[in-house]
């Protein structure tokens, strides 16, 4: 009896047949879609050609101006060297730093500083940086004369016109010229030789220069001031100490501490490459370093090809999935 149900359901059950070449995407069947639609790709990977061409040559030429910098040598190391060895721990708690002669460490200070908010802030400031680096549009080589955004600052009555939604301000903020003159500046430390290159790129090339230099002085003398500042810090304060004791060791030993300070501050004023001694100066680069056109141009076609591509054949499977 239970033989005989078996065979009827087998008899009534449905036969079904599945061949996995079914699910495997006919390679014939994808260059006939792409045939048939040849026009479609043709006409949308030319919109998109013509349009990258007419984005990259509607874009403005950026050039870069590097210059490459060497850690300044420390001359008074001698002097320092011999007292930190000596009465660095006496120093230590008088607060007075006698291990400035890491030329390494004061060079990396150097170059974190320069790339901070503060100086960068202060520096955008000084040099009012603020039209050259947020609304130049384009720069004319005949003139030398920068061309502003009409829609976002005014040279002739120096106003800024951008519209903006709050927080924001027509005047950009300095967080926001941070962001901007962050991208725009490059320092980079070459681990073969130990030597620091700081680039700027900019619409004109005259400015990129401009801020290079402007760059090396100010970290220079910034740094220069520090020292300075703490130097004679330490000096008022071991002048201090000097006149409260009146043991004949102790005063020998700030006598001398004293003294390195001085120097420290007499090398300071005489010497303006203070950090950064420059080996190859920043030039008026006459070559651009961008946009890239060509790549652009390509990138452009490729993603029109593979666009349109994907968007006929996806057509053509719809349609005979309709069909079927």
């Amino acid at each position: 009896m239970e033989n005989n149900l078996n065979n009827l359901n087998q008899k009534n059950a449905p036969v079904v047949n599945y061949n996995a070449a079914d699910d495997e995407i006919d390679l014939r069947e994808l260059f006939t879609a792409i045939w048939q639609g040849k026009w479609i790709i043709i006409v949308i990977t030319a919109l998109f050609a013509v349009a990258s061409v007419f984005y990259a040559i509607n874009q403005p030429n950026i050039y870069k101006s590097e210059a490459l910098l060497a850690p300044a040598e420390e001359q008074q190391n001698g002097g320092l060297g011999a007292l930190a060895g000596q009465f660095g721990g006496l120093a230590s708690l008088a607060g007075v730093n006698l291990g400035g002669g890491n030329t390494s460490n004061k060079s990396q200070l150097a170059i974190e500083i320069l790339k901070s908010r503060q100086f960068t802030s202060n520096f955008i400031q000084k040099h009012n940086l603020l039209p050259n680096l947020m609304a130049v549009e384009s720069w004319d080589l005949s003139t030398n004369t920068l061309t502003y955004d009409p829609d976002v600052y005014d040279p002739a009555n120096n106003t800024w016109l951008r519209e903006v939604k709050a927080p924001k301000q027509a005047e950009p903020s300095l967080q926001e010229a941070y962001k901007v003159f962050i991208e725009v500046i490059s320092v980079n430390e070459l681990k073969d030789t130990g030597m620091i290159s700081l680039s700027v790129e900019h619409k004109s090339p005259v400015v990129a220069q401009q801020w290079v230099n402007w760059l090396i002085q100010d970290i220079n003398a910034e740094m220069k001031n520090r020292d300075v500042d703490e130097a004679n810090r330490s000096s008022e304060f071991l002048t201090k100490q000097l006149n409260q004791t009146k043991i004949a060791d102790i005063r020998s030993v700030l006598y001398k501490l004293i003294e390195e300070q001085t120097k420290t501050i007499m090398f300071a004023n005489v010497r303006d490459e203070y950090v950064f001694k420059t080996i190859d100066p920043a030039l008026v680069p006459e070559e651009k370093s961008g946009p890239k056109r060509a790549l652009i141009c390509v990138v452009g076609v490729l993603l029109g090809g593979l666009l349109s591509t994907v968007l006929v054949l996806v057509r053509y499977f719809t349609n005979q999935g309709k069909n079927n």
